[in-house]
């Protein structure tokens, strides 16, 4: 296997065990917290229950999100399957929309004002406290792939997680941090309505996780939409590229590529070159193919399509500092 195949085959296993480990840590917490809020009629712990149960249908989704992308092109798809995973994913940002905001936001509403009886607060601080220590780990397995991946590309964690092609891992990070940040809310929420008596806040505590999932939710349906459009590599993957074009033998100079996402870290290849030497149209059609073949086989390429670059053009150039 080349280096680069076992890279891939290694993210993939990380990706895989990012979306596993959060499929398991929001089962248990959702019953966990299924149980707490039909025990104690709590609307913090019934909406924290929906946000758990709507995550892990989610981790579904991207499960499937993560098969289809990993196909082979065929006939059929010649760019591969790779845009796909941004279906899936998109499938997941509207089920955690409908089934965890809308769901939290309606419950909330609805005790506003709802005489909520004495409950056992313990019950729900224990559960909290639980769901918390779970998703904090789920939440760390997604942090540390995704910060490896920053640092690999000299960015921020966060702003890779906004700008990443993959899909699956800006689902989980924000869905694990929002679980955190909800179960602080829900916490809020449980506390003073303990400390006045006055159900409202345990109502209100509910809406703001709705709220919060709402946010969320818009964030990734928004990136898998700019994604499934096409969205264009980001100069860094350009000028790397252009690079490793104008390091084959064959190629003289570049005087034009587009590089455009077709799924998770692979990207549509189109280019203008101008080859060494004066062959005939032929062997030109010749030499082309077998760049575009070459390119190929790189494990971001899905596919390259060269053209010869029209007379006068100006060549491309990679900065001498890389950037």
């Amino acid at each position: 296997m080349s280096p680069a195949s076992s890279e891939t085959s290694s993210r993939q296993s990380s990706s895989l065990l990012t979306v596993l480990l959060a499929l398991g840590a929001n089962v248990l917490v959702a019953i966990a917290k299924s149980v707490a809020g039909f025990l104690t009629g709590s609307a913090s712990m019934v909406a924290e229950a929906a946000h758990s149960w709507a995550d892990a249908g989610n981790e579904l989704f991207l499960l499937q999100a993560e098969r289809v992308a990993a196909r082979p092109r065929d006939r059929a798809h010649p760019g591969g399957y790779g845009r796909e995973a941004y279906v899936w994913s998109l499938f997941a940002a509207v089920g955690l929309f409908t089934a965890g905001a809308v769901v939290s936001i309606m419950h909330g509403v609805s005790q506003l004002g709802a005489d909520e009886p004495e409950t056992d607060y313990l019950i729900n601080y224990i559960v909290l406290a639980v769901a918390f220590v779970f998703e904090g780990v789920s939440f760390l397995q997604s942090y540390r792939q995704a910060h490896a991946l920053a640092d690999e590309r000299g960015t921020s964690t966060v702003e890779h997680v906004l700008s990443t092609s993959n899909p699956t891992l800006r689902a989980v990070f924000a869905e694990d941090a929002a679980a955190l940040i909800g179960l602080l809310i829900a916490f809020l929420g449980v506390l003073l309505h303990e400390l006045t008596g006055n159900a409202l806040f345990d109502a209100l505590g509910s809406i703001l996780v709705g709220a919060l999932l709402a946010v969320v939710a818009f964030v990734l349906i928004d990136r898998n939409r700019r994604f499934l459009l096409g969205e264009e590599a980001p100069e860094r993957v350009t000028q790397a590229v252009l690079g490793m074009l104008l390091r084959h033998p064959e190629v003289n100079s570049v005087s034009y590529l587009h590089l455009e996402y077709v799924g998770p870290e692979r990207v549509f290849l189109v280019a203008a070159v101008d080859l060494v030497g004066d062959d005939r149209e032929s062997d030109v059609a010749d030499d082309l193919y077998a760049v575009e073949q070459e390119l190929e086989r790189n494990e971001h390429i899905a596919e390259a399509v060269l053209t010869l670059s029209r007379r006068g053009q100006p060549a491309l150039r990679v900065p001498e500092d890389g950037r």
